[in-house]
């Protein structure tokens, strides 16, 4: 599709044009192995970087698993695959897919259902990434189709339940769309990070994200439950744990999203009502709904088992520290740190500032934490740059940040 003119720095200048369908119309999905033939041997024998897109249902089921994978090529046009009803067995799209260039938008989210596929992309440019290091304040794609290319998408169903089966056609005319604009939007997004000089940058960006492993679990999830600033005591902290392992193990068993097999509210209730039976706890708010009394047995098993916990087994009431301690509590642990942070901050500010940076993009917070609460010995730039590397930070970022944060710990030495 051929895209209007747009200024990279800003607006169209005219009224955006409302995109509600796809330009060749809404593909049928594949959904049989010949479909999936037919469209990776197109997909295969067309030219240049490929679009991609997944369909998840956040939310409704407790798998992060695609529901839809949408891709589009120059030359083959939109393809709407459905992984559910091939089994997960894309022999012929990963076949197809090797050696290409993939092009998404906030690709972290997509490429681990996209690799349990065994879809994996041999280069990246993630349309998202790409908007933030340009120095745009917001890049939804939506954002960024309309700033770069005079279009307005259609949303509306990103938080539906993408495991339904069939899939209503709207929802399928939405999927394609996410992926119809792509393309382009790389090719202008490209032409802005070379205007800016952060092509390269850009580039280290984006294979990081590529090459980058899968997220360390969490040490300790159960303490993410909403609410949980409302339990004081460690008994009440082993219920929460002990309902939330129940509820977690119902969920992954149910394939559920965690939340619609018992809300994070209703367990923090449990905990500091405490309930000895089952009486008791169907008393409480939550649990007198059907649903939640056929489960009363699973919940209150759960917490009588928390009850009956040896106060060694009990959880500690603050998490364990797998680093420095939050901020606000470095003046009064340790304020050579405080001050040291303080400085970085102001300094790394200042370079993001200059060259239309959000701060974060150019070193990771929780790196700049752990280098100012526990520096180098030698704060000389050529030491701290090798810190950065060894914490992740890319080439483009230790040759903007090191020199500044070198100084930033020698200023405030004492």
């Amino acid at each position: 599709m051929d895209a209007p003119c747009a200024d990279p720095a800003g607006p169209t200048g005219r009224d955006p044009v409302p995109l509600t369908e796809p330009a060749e119309g809404v593909p049928p999905v594949v959904a049989d192995p010949r479909a999936l033939r037919q469209a990776a041997a197109a997909l295969a024998g067309a030219d240049g970087p490929i679009a991609v897109d997944t369909e998840r249902a956040s939310g409704y089921r407790y798998s992060q698993r695609a529901y839809l994978v949408q891709l589009r090529r120059e030359g083959a046009g939109t393809v709407l695959v459905d992984p559910i009803a091939l089994d997960g067995h894309l022999g012929p799209l990963v076949t197809a897919l090797a050696d290409t260039e993939w092009v998404l938008h906030a690709a972290s989210q997509d490429l681990p259902c996209l690799a349990e596929l065994d879809l994996r992309p041999a280069a990246l440019f993630d349309t998202e990434l790409a908007g933030r290091l340009a120095g745009f304040d917001r890049v939804a794609l939506g954002t960024l189709v309309e700033r770069m290319l005079g279009y307005r998408l259609e949303k509306g169903h990103g938080a539906a339940d993408w495991s339904r089966r069939p899939l209503p056609p709207e929802w399928l005319a939405y999927a394609a769309l996410d992926v119809e604009l792509l393309l382009p939007l790389k090719d202008a997004l490209e032409r802005e990070l070379a205007a800016q000089g952060k092509l390269e940058w850009a580039l280290e960006e984006f294979e990081a994200v590529r090459t980058a492993g899968s997220p360390r679990p969490r040490a300790e999830p159960w303490r993410r439950t909403s609410g949980i600033h409302r339990v004081r005591t460690p008994r009440q902290l082993a219920v929460v744990r002990s309902l939330w392992e129940a509820r977690d193990a119902v969920a992954r068993q149910r394939d559920i999203a965690p939340g619609r097999v018992l809300p994070d509210t209703a367990i923090v209730d449990a905990a500091l009502a405490s309930p000895d039976s089952e009486a008791e706890l169907t008393a409480l708010p939550t649990f007198r709904g059907r649903a939640q009394r056929r489960m009363s047995g699973t919940w209150l098993a759960a917490i009588k088992e928390a009850k009956a916990l040896r106060r060694t087994e009990l959880p500690e009431a603050t998490p364990p520290q797998d680093g420095p301690p939050p901020p606000n509590r470095w003046a009064d642990r340790d304020p050579d740190a405080a001050a040291r942070l303080s400085a970085a901050r102001a300094a790394l500010t200042t370079i993001a500032e200059t060259n239309r940076l959000p701060v974060e993009n150019l070193l990771l917070p929780d790196l700049v934490r752990r280098t100012c609460w526990q520096p180098p010995a030698d704060t000389d730039p050529a030491t701290v740059a090798d810190v950065l590397r060894a914490g992740g930070a890319r080439s483009w970022q230790v040759a903007l940040a090191a020199e500044a944060l070198a100084n930033a710990l020698r200023a405030t030495a004492t």
